[in-house]
Parts: C-alpha cells; sequence; structure tokens
C-alpha cells in the first residue's frame, strides 16, 4: 500500500514533538512490513539542504514560508508543498493526515477530499471546540468539511471524539477510531547501581503549557530528602526555557538542575534510562508519547490527571497521578514533590517502574497501534472500492 503521512512540521532538534514523531515511528513499522510508507513536511531551521531522509523513512520537506508570524507553527505553508502533496495523491492509495489548524495539514486534507484519494485523519488532541475567532474562522471554512468527509477520524482518547464531535456539530461523525500512540518495545532497564544519585528527568518541549515550572518549583522539597538527587531538563526551547531556569536560580537549585536541550530518539531512550522518577506536570495533555518511551523502559512517571494516559497509569499503578491547576504554583509543586519522594522509595519505585514497562508492552507498543491502524486502512479502502463498484452507470443515450 502506498501511504502519503502529511504532517505540519519537522526540525532538526524535533520542536514539533508529537504529530511528527508518531508519523515516523508509524512510517518506520509500515515501511518494514513492505507498505511504501513517506512523509511530508515542512522543514525548518536546517542548515544547508533539507534532508530527504530521517530515521529510515522518506522525506519530502518543503522550506517553511512564514506567512503569518503571529500564529507560530499554524502560520507556516509552502506552495511547492501544496502542489507536490496534489500529486503525490493521485499515486497514493491512501492520504494520512495529521491534521491541525494551520496553513499545511489543513489544505492538503482538502485537496485530498477534492482528488477523491481515501483520507484518514488524526487530530492528536488538537482540534477542539474554542471561543478563539481566528480559530472559528478556520473550522467554518476547512476543518469541519475535512472532518465530515474524511473516511476515518482517529482519536487518542474519549475526550477527544467528543471534541471532534462538537466541531464537526451537527453533523454526527459516524467513522471514527481510537488509536492510541505507541512506541517500540525496549528492554527492561538494569536495578540503580548503590549509591548513586537519583535522577529525576522532565523530556518535552520546554513550553508554558508543559509546566516546567511546576518541575522546578518541586526541586526544594526533594533535594531536602535527597540532597545528591539531579534533576534534567531536557527537549527544546519554545519560549518557557528563561523563565524555568530563573526560577531555578532565585530558588537556590540551579547547580542540581541539568540543562540538556534537545535530545534525539535514542538520547531520549538513554534519558530515561538513566532517570528513576520521569515527570510531565502538563496542562491538557492529550497522550503524551515522552510519557510512553519513559516507561517502555522501566521508568515510573508522575502525569497530572489532565494528561491521556492518566486513567491507565493510575489503574496499572505505573507512577503517580496528580490534579494540577493553573494559577495554583505552589499547590501544584507541593504534589509534583510529593509523588516523587513517594516513588524514589525503593521498593516502590521497583513497583510502578515495572508496572509501567509491562502497560506500555501489553497496550502502547508501535505493533498494536500499527496492527489497528492497518485494519482501518483496509476497511477505508474496501468501502470506497465498494461504492464505485455500486455507483449507477449513465445510460448510453
Amino acid at each position: 500500500m502506498k501511504i502519503l503521512h502529511i504532517v505540519t512540521l519537522h526540525t532538526p532538534d524535533h520542536a514539533f514533538g508529537g504529530p511528527t514523531r508518531v508519523a515516523l515511528n508509524l512510517s518506520k513499522v509500515q515501511r518494514a512490513g513492505g507498505d511504501d510508507a513517506r512523509i511530508m513536511a515542512l522543514g525548518d531551521g536546517f542548515e544547508g539542504p533539507l534532508p530527504d531522509e530521517v530515521e529510515g523513512v522518506p522525506v519530502h520537506l518543503f522550506r517553511a514560508r512564514h506567512l503569518l508570524p503571529m500564529f507560530e507553527v499554524s502560520g507556516i505553508t509552502s506552495g511547492a508543498l501544496l502542489r507536490t502533496a496534489r500529486r503525490m495523491m493521485r499515486g497514493a492509495d491512501l492520504v494520512h493526515v495529521h491534521l491541525m489548524r494551520d496553513l499545511v495539514t489543513l489544505p492538503a486534507a482538502l485537496l485530498a477530499l477534492a482528488s477523491g484519494t481515501p483520507l484518514v485523519v488524526q487530530t492528536h488532541g488538537m482540534v477542539d471546540p474554542t471561543e478563539k475567532r481566528v480559530a472559528q474562522l478556520t473550522d467554518l471554512l476547512g476543518v469541519r468539511k475535512v472532518l465530515r468527509g474524511a473516511d476515518a477520524v482517529l482519536h487518542l482518547t474519549e475526550a477527544e471524539r467528543i471534541d471532534v464531535n462538537a466541531v464537526a456539530a451537527p453533523v454526527a461523525l459516524t467513522r471514527t477510531v481510537r488509536l492510541v500512540n505507541g512506541v517500540r518495545p525496549q528492554e527492561f532497564k538494569p536495578a540503580r547501581e548503590q549509591g548513586r544519585p537519583p535522577t529525576v528527568l522532565f523530556l518535552a518541549r520546554i513550553q508554558e503549557r508543559k509546566r516546567p515550572q511546576d518541575f522546578v518549583a518541586a526541586m526544594p522539597t526533594v533535594l531536602a530528602e535527597h540532597p545528591d538527587a539531579r534533576f534534567v531538563l531536557a527537549g527544546p526551547d519554545t519560549g518557557a526555557l528563561p523563565g524555568t531556569l530563573g526560577l531555578a536560580r532565585g530558588l537556590g537549585v540551579l547547580d542540581a538542575l541539568d540543562h540538556v536541550g534537545p535530545l534525539g530518539h535514542e538520547e531520549v531512550l538513554a534519558a530515561g534510562r538513566e532517570a528513576d522518577v520521569y515527570v510531565l506536570p502538563s496542562i491538557e495533555e492529550p497522550l503524551g508519547v515522552s510519557v510512553l518511551e519513559a516507561m517502555s523502559v522501566g521508568t515510573p512517571a508522575v502525569i497530572t490527571r489532565t494528561c491521556g494516559l492518566g486513567p491507565d497509569v493510575a489503574r496499572a499503578g505505573a507512577g503517580r497521578v496528580i490534579d494540577s491547576r493553573v494559577g495554583e504554583d505552589e499547590d501544584n509543586a507541593r504534589k509534583v514533590a510529593r509523588a516523587v519522594l513517594e516513588l524514589l522509595e525503593p521498593e516502590a519505585n521497583a513497583r510502578a517502574g515495572r508496572a509501567a514497562w509491562e502497560l506500555v508492552n501489553e497496550h502502547f507498543t508501535i505493533g498494536v497501534v500499527t496492527d489497528t491502524l492497518r485494519r482501518t486502512y483496509e476497511d477505508v479502502v474496501r468501502r470506497r472500492a465498494g461504492r464505485r463498484l455500486n455507483r449507477p452507470v449513465a445510460p448510453v443515450t
């Protein structure tokens, strides 16, 4: 099967995060299974020529044109990308669009509808009801048409299914499929060497919504009981790094914080193996790949109740799930610190780490995900073929 994944952006430091990582993970497994899966996206931040391959996956990257800078990622586009997408769709069996309210994936999805190419849309928690006028206008001009016309709409959680239906209203979507994020299975990491200082990891985009400040604000309480503990702040900065480092400086804990910047995929897994606890106090995190990657090596996670993985982590005992609210910084920090301290206890850490590893291997491996996706693709193509066969033939006059 020829599959064209279309995602908004790829950068050298993976600053765009989730959707691009998901597209890469899916494409790698699909190609290993014999499919011709490739990715089309904008490329930004590269010195010299844009790559034509990422992690073994063929990519068609086009220089990002910052048409509407005030809208950041949503305001970048490329006429050449859209022209090439239209041409490549004619030879594809299916187009898989990782949809945002932007000037890349939305017009690409509209092109797929216009060309009659089977279309699967995956929204990654990024299309939900909103009071923002520009987003409402975007929904009116194209998002509703894409959601209603797609052959399948993939959602991470039940909450996301409800959200996309609210955007598509009053038409009820009948072809929705739950597709979780998945990661490659990993070996369970070795136990921490006796005497080695504990390590606590934050690994995500360093932005306000991910709440790195709650991670840093929890440090003094943890250090009071584990004065040799190390805290690792990893990931590309998308605006919150100066304030986060300033907070650490003001709390007097900067010496215990290692800011390591963006990491490659193998470095991400290595950081997870080195960590004793992974922390992501994010507000409204759909279903974080970085959480899954940490748990895949046996590192328990501290996440919030608004994270899509919250119910799974709580049910499995794979870490701690806390309440976190905007504007309650001190209370948030106390909850993060308490959860980290609980998971630094050796027996609790061992139990939660094993539960995290088993949770990923039973429900969130990329193989489980791509099996579900393969069935969805086949159903889409079969339904399309059935409609063509049943189309009435005009009489000859």
